[in-house]
C-alpha cells in the first residue's frame, strides 16, 4: 500500500462536508417551496435528502478529527434562481448530486491503496450518489 496523503484527503473531506452541509440548506429550502397537488411526497422526499446531507456531513467530519484535520465552519455557495417548479428544482438537484458524486469520486482516487477504510467510505457514499441519480433522473421522466 501506498502513504496516504493527508494533506490532500484532508482538504477533499472538508470541499465535501461544504458541499454536503449546502445541501441541507438547499434540500430545505426546496422542500418548503414545493407546491401543487403531488406536494407532499415531494416534501417528504425532500426533508430525507437534507437529513442524508447532514449525516454524511457529520460522518465525513468525524473522518476529518480523526485525520487530526479541522472540520469547516463553511459551506459551499449556493445560487437561489427563483426557480420554483418541482422540474426545475429536480433538475437543481440532480446537478448537485451529480457534483456530489464528482467529489466522493474525487476522494476515492485519492485514498486508492492506501486506506481501505476511505476506499471503503467512498465507495459506499459513490454508491448512494449514484442511486439518488438514478432516483432524480427517475422522478424527471414525467416533465418531457
Amino acid at each position: 500500500m501506498q502513504e496516504l496523503d493527508h494533506n490532500k484527503t484532508i482538504d477533499i473531506l472538508n470541499a465535501i462536508m461544504e458541499f454536503e452541509l449546502a445541501g441541507v440548506v438547499r434540500y430545505t429550502h426546496y422542500s418548503l417551496m414545493v407546491t401543487g397537488p403531488n406536494r407532499l411526497p415531494i416534501v417528504a422526499f425532500f426533508k430525507a435528502q437534507a437529513s442524508e446531507s447532514l449525516l454524511h456531513a457529520q460522518q465525513v467530519g468525524e473522518i476529518l478529527t480523526g485525520l487530526d484535520g479541522h472540520p469547516t465552519l463553511r459551506i459551499a455557495p449556493m445560487e437561489e434562481t427563483y426557480k420554483h417548479s418541482v422540474k426545475d428544482i429536480l433538475e437543481e438537484s440532480l446537478n448537485h448530486e451529480r457534483k456530489a458524486l464528482d467529489m466522493y469520486k474525487s476522494l476515492l482516487d485519492t485514498v486508492t491503496n492506501a486506506s481501505i477504510y476511505l476506499e471503503e467510505f467512498a465507495r459506499g457514499m459513490i454508491g448512494q450518489e449514484e442511486m439518488h441519480n438514478l432516483e432524480l433522473k427517475k422522478m424527471l421522466r414525467d416533465f418531457s
